[in-house]
């Protein structure tokens, strides 16, 4: 079948980890793929949703169209599926607008009923999806754990290289929480955060080694650490995040702690494929141990590898498309 997915930017990181990069395995089986940009104007989202009229599957990804633009699209495809990775039909964390909002409810809804097949990136987001169309399937956001080179954890005990990814608009998740990472900092005198993003925060008693985010050394920077870090607010836009920061530290064969939202409770359970943490003393007492235990570092990070590559790798979420076409 030949495929053709509209996404917001083939640059965004959903795209690349959601669609682009199941490329090689979709060919493997025989279908073809190309990634078309929706731009920003109706006129151009109309060619774009235009120039898809010979494709046996159109992948809407993310993008919830106005209803001229659905209509349009729906009419064009042969078969739709809506992929999507975030609670779309709410505002995100930081909104000083609150969670609900009409229009993005209303077309929400109006996409998800006109397609075909819903894929969605976790429980959370397919529980919503079901509320307007029964046909739902669950991929996870996946990464490539060869990518990944693998931490060395050979600090001396004491000593820990904290490590954070993000964006600017997830940093704020960061800066928020000061109080935390103060007292991270005043605990274990020997941690220090390497922050990868295109802007850097500081903190009072925790240094910060800035690294600007460069797609190219991105894995190698999150390898040269030794405990990735993943705290999001326990609300709902946070429940409808998939857990991509911790996938890459898990990849990289990082011990990983974070508070137990939405799939980060999935990924990490602790002791298992990292440490859970809530309150500050919890998370003050899980960097304590795993800074003063490489060992224990080294076989969290060894054990969380092991489950990306079984769950959440991309020739795990390959095949999970191409068994999803076979049925489309």
């Amino acid at each position: 079948m030949h495929l053709e997915a509209l996404v917001e930017s083939a640059a965004h990181v959903c795209c690349r980890y959601r669609i682009a990069a199941f490329r090689p395995h979709l060919e493997s089986a025989g279908h073809t793929l190309t990634v078309r940009e929706l731009g920003g104007s109706f006129i151009q989202r109309f060619r774009a949703i235009r120039s898809t009229r010979s494709a046996d599957v159109i992948i809407l990804q993310r993008k919830l169209l106005s209803l001229p633009e659905l209509v349009l699209l729906r009419r064009s495809a042969r078969k739709l599926v809506f992929d999507f990775d975030d609670a779309l039909w709410l505002r995100d964390s930081y909104s000083g607008k609150g969670f609900d909002s009409g229009r993005r409810q209303r077309r929400f809804g109006a996409t998800v009923r006109r397609c075909d097949v819903v894929v969605a990136g976790n429980r959370f987001l397919a529980e919503e999806a079901r509320r307007f169309n029964p046909s739902v399937t669950v991929i996870p956001t996946c990464v490539e754990p060869s990518a990944y080179p693998l931490a060395k954890h050979d600090r001396p005990p004491g000593e820990v290289r904290l490590v954070w990814v993000g964006s600017s608009s997830t940093l704020q998740g960061l800066e928020r929480n000061r109080e935390l990472l103060n007292a991270i900092g005043k605990a274990v005198p020997g941690a220090r955060l390497k922050a990868i993003c295109d802007r850097f925060p500081t903190f009072d008693h925790l240094p910060v080694d800035p690294v600007r985010w460069d797609e190219a050394t991105e894995a190698a920077e999150i390898a040269d650490a030794d405990v990735g870090i993943g705290w999001v607010p326990d609300d709902p836009w946070s429940r409808g995040k998939c857990g991509l920061k911790l996938l890459q530290y898990q990849a990289a064969g990082l011990a990983v702690v974070a508070n137990p939202v939405g799939v980060q409770a999935d990924i990490v359970r602790t002791g298992e494929t990292g440490m859970s943490a809530t309150t500050v003393d919890e998370w003050v007492a899980a960097v304590r141990t795993l800074a003063g235990n490489p060992e224990l570092r080294r076989r969290l990070g060894r054990a969380g590898r092991e489950q990306t590559e079984q769950k959440y790798s991309v020739a795990a979420g390959g095949r999970a498309w191409v068994e999803l076409l076979s049925r489309v």
